[in-house]
């Protein structure tokens, strides 16, 4: 979710009105992705680099966290949607820890769809964390290194309850992945829009996944091969 400090920039205002102003697209995204059938929808949300922002930033959008939280919960309660999150969660301020862990477990038995929030997250940080678990395990005789493999990998990552991803979509026009889910999206298609986030609406997301469904996913076989 990309753009929200430029949209503010663009009409004038401070980049916490852009942040705010996305949290819109965030309700829009989830409740349309809901609407849809898709079983799991992952925000990028907040990211490991994204603590080196102004201070003034960074409590802005840990304020925009709680409250969100507080005020969805009904959403996803509603709509029977479960909600997790992903990343290095200690670094989290006390209070948004506790607010983000009361709603998860509020929701632990929503089977609709799951929402996941990356915060904190980074895949280099999350790979590095998974080498260390599994080296740990091979010295202390757990598991053997010739039995290291996708599925042992898998085992440790943040995500090890949730598939691959299918879909990538970024916002605001930049073209790269920013450290988001590096192993994850081994064979993702990837979707890039100019649009800034707060901007990004159900139809926006209806194009994306229409684009989607009109792609050839080969995973390394011919075209042949799949008919």
């Amino acid at each position: 979710m990309d753009g929200n400090g430029r949209w503010a920039k663009q009409k004038g205002f401070l980049r916490a009105i852009g942040h705010e102003n996305g949290t819109k697209s965030v309700r829009e995204t989830v409740e349309a992705s809901a609407e849809l059938g898709v079983k799991n929808l992952t925000l990028y949300a907040f990211s490991t680099e994204n603590w080196n922002r102004p201070k003034l930033e960074v409590d802005t959008l840990m304020r925009l966290l709680v409250s969100s939280l507080k005020k969805e919960i009904k959403t996803l309660q509603d709509n029977n949607i479960k909600l997790n999150a992903i990343g290095n969660l200690s670094s989290l301020p006390k209070k948004v820890f506790k607010e983000l862990q009361e709603v998860i477990v509020k929701t632990e038995n929503n089977t609709r769809m799951t929402l996941t929030l990356a915060l904190s997250y980074g895949s280099r940080e999350e790979l590095i964390s998974a080498v260390k678990e599994i080296s740990d395990k091979v010295k202390n005789n757990i598991i053997s290194s010739e039995s290291i493999d996708e599925s042992v990998i898998n085992k440790h990552l943040y995500t090890r309850n949730l598939p691959d991803v299918d879909l990538l979509i970024r916002t605001s026009g930049e073209q790269r992945i920013s450290n988001f889910l590096l192993w994850q999206i081994a064979y993702a298609e990837l979707y890039f829009i100019d649009v800034l986030w707060p901007d990004f609406t159900k139809q926006h997301l209806y194009d994306a996944i229409i684009d989607y469904q009109k792609r050839e996913r080969r995973f390394g076989k011919t075209s042949e091969q799949l008919s």
